[in-house]
């Protein structure tokens, strides 16, 4: 088992190489951040699927994000 964050594509197993920081304003509050894990492939997907619903906030290489708080 491989510790490499996988995409979080539904059935996608490649290798994650961004992060997609997003909030749904209504249950979250606006500092909160979640996070999904998108490959090059399913990047755009991803950041479409959110940015409609207005929940995108950021789109950071995997290896530059630092986990707020930490």
């Amino acid at each position: 088992m491989s510790d490499t964050p996988i995409c979080s594509a539904k059935g996608c197993r490649a290798d994650a190489v961004w992060v997609l920081a997003w909030n749904n304003p209504k249950i979250h509050t606006p500092e909160r951040r979640k996070t999904w894990l998108a490959c090059e492939e399913h990047r755009e997907h991803l950041s479409q699927f959110l940015g409609v619903r207005g929940f995108l906030k950021d789109v950071v290489l995997l290896e530059e994000w630092e986990t707020p708080g930490v």
